[in-house]
């Protein structure tokens, strides 16, 4: 009898940007970062709630507020079937701090007093003090020594452009410009994919890639609002299921709270309440986004969820205006900046331009070039105002944006926020190992920022996904929809 698989090998997807290095400790771009999830692990790892578990190590406990106990699974391989041991994790750590090397992981070690082998399979890490980071930077992908003990210069290494990993899947080599696959890991520790292949195809035009997905020639793709609300057919509706999330991201309208204009709350207050979020999403976004009322992503344990949503109210705009002497024959008048590579928030500047002329605020618009308007701009805090995004992240470092100290020449702080209350409870929050106590922290910070309006938060836009219909077994969730891709089937059709 014949026997003819229903299923089919290969996932298809697409990548616009070429990966710089398929090496976790030296890449910095999302097209590296997205490849690299596929080869490589580290020692711990985010679950579908974005909570901490363990992925190359079995167990963590905290013997005291500095000392991690890390334990490791035993049996796993490198892709060339080597075994995975703690010399691998302390040769990535030792890599990392390496004065020869350039990695942006670095400043995530700067609290780590000393990480040993106790044996095999167990380390040891000492803090210089209780750090509330001390198990997330462990969810750095770990690299080999096997392979780079003998290397000159692990910069240039051939390892960047065919790495070895311990991940779900393997990739023979990476060249510029064309198709990158990478084929199923059989040996994998974990629970070994169902789809042999992962197929990226480069397509530098998001109209191109738009078109393939439409043709079936891409399983999965990324939709803006308006494709989804004015260019998707029946028969993609019929063929493709979308996934719709918050993003790790929000909008804002950032003020130089060193500007005269900008030092009294109430003016900042004034043009708050003037502003309409939900008409804002309504028309950059179709809806699919939600109104931002503060710093850190909602869902997470920093989310305070008390801070109420920010009102429009016009009334009470133009009586916080007339009481600060502003009306119609004096208008308060002020610049925003913002990117001309970036037409949303060009749209944005120009929608709320229109809301503030309602309370009689004039709003003047300046774009300029991404590279001249951080160099000239955002860096020297040569502004009043500006539009511009932030990524948030599920375990968020308040200190580079918020803390005062981090209002210096290339510091984030550019809004040039200052708030000794906030101050005190990120450094408390530092030193903070209990997740619970954190948490409660963090939501005051929220709180506080959020009553200060340093920016006006504006929108998180909603990720959205088109998966073909043949892929079954997708779970969406917080941190996204692959991460059960080990599960997933691709019926033929």
């Amino acid at each position: 009898m014949l026997f003819i698989s229903t299923y089919s090998s290969t996932l298809n997807l697409s990548f616009s940007s070429n990966p710089s290095r398929i090496n976790p400790i030296l890449s910095s771009d999302s097209a590296s970062s997205e490849i690299e999830s596929w080869i490589f692990n580290g020692l711990l790892t985010y679950d579908k709630d974005g909570k901490i578990i363990v992925d190359l190590a079995t167990s963590h406990k905290f013997i005291d507020d500095v000392t991690l106990e890390i334990k490791l699974k035993k049996n796993v391989l490198w892709h060339d079937g080597v075994e995975f041991t703690a010399d691998d994790v302390l040769y990535t750590y030792e890599a990392i701090h390496n004065p020869k090397i350039y990695s942006p992981r670095t400043s995530n070690y700067k609290k780590v007093l000393s990480i040993v082998a106790k044996d095999k399979y167990t380390l040891l890490i000492k803090y210089k003090e209780p750090y509330f980071k001390a198990l997330e930077i462990w969810m750095v992908d770990i690299i080999p020594k096997h392979i780079f003990e003998n290397e000159k210069d692990l910069m240039t290494s051939a390892f960047n452009k065919k790495p070895i990993g311990t991940g779900p899947y393997k990739l023979k080599e990476l060249k510029l410009s064309q198709d990158i696959v990478l084929t199923v890991n059989k040996n994998y520790f974990g629970k070994v994919p169902k789809i042999d292949k992962i197929r990226y195809k480069f397509v530098p035009d998001p109209t191109t890639s738009f078109y393939m997905l439409k043709q079936q020639q891409l399983d999965i793709g990324s939709l803006t609002p308006i494709q989804v609300d004015r260019q998707l057919d029946a028969e993609f509706n019929n063929s493709f299921n979308i996934y719709e999330k918050q993003s790790f991201s929000y909008g804002y309208l950032g003020f130089n709270l060193k500007n005269k204009k900008f030092e009294n709350k109430e003016i900042r207050q004034a043009i708050s309440l003037a502003i309409d979020r939900q008409e804002i999403i309504d028309i950059l976004y179709f809806g699919h986004a939600k109104i931002c009322n503060g710093p850190f992503l909602p869902g997470t344990f920093a989310y305070n969820s008390n801070v109420p949503i920010p009102l429009l109210d016009i009334e009470k705009s133009k009586k916080i205006l007339k009481k600060l002497g502003y009306d119609k024959n004096n208008p308060f008048e002020f610049e925003v900046i913002t990117s001309a590579n970036n037409s949303t928030r060009i749209y944005l500047a120009q929608i709320m331009q229109y809301q503030l002329e309602k309370v009689d605020i004039k709003m003047k618009i300046r774009v300029m070039e991404w590279q001249a308007f951080l160099n000239t701009v955002v860096h020297p805090r040569n502004f009043e105002s500006v539009i511009l995004g932030w990524s948030l992240a599920l375990m968020p470092s308040a200190r580079s944006i918020w803390h005062s100290s981090s209002d210096k020449k290339g510091g984030f702080n550019f809004a040039g926020y200052s708030n000794k209350k906030v101050d005190a409870l990120i450094e408390k929050g530092e030193v903070t190992v209990n997740r619970d106590d954190l948490s409660k922290i963090y939501k005051e910070i929220y709180k506080e920022i959020s009553s200060d309006l340093p920016y006006l938060f504006l929108y998180i836009p909603n990720s959205i996904t088109a998966v073909n219909k043949n892929i079954k077994n997708v779970s969406p969730a917080l941190v996204g929809i692959t991460h059960n891709q080990e599960e997933w089937i691709k019926i033929k059709e």
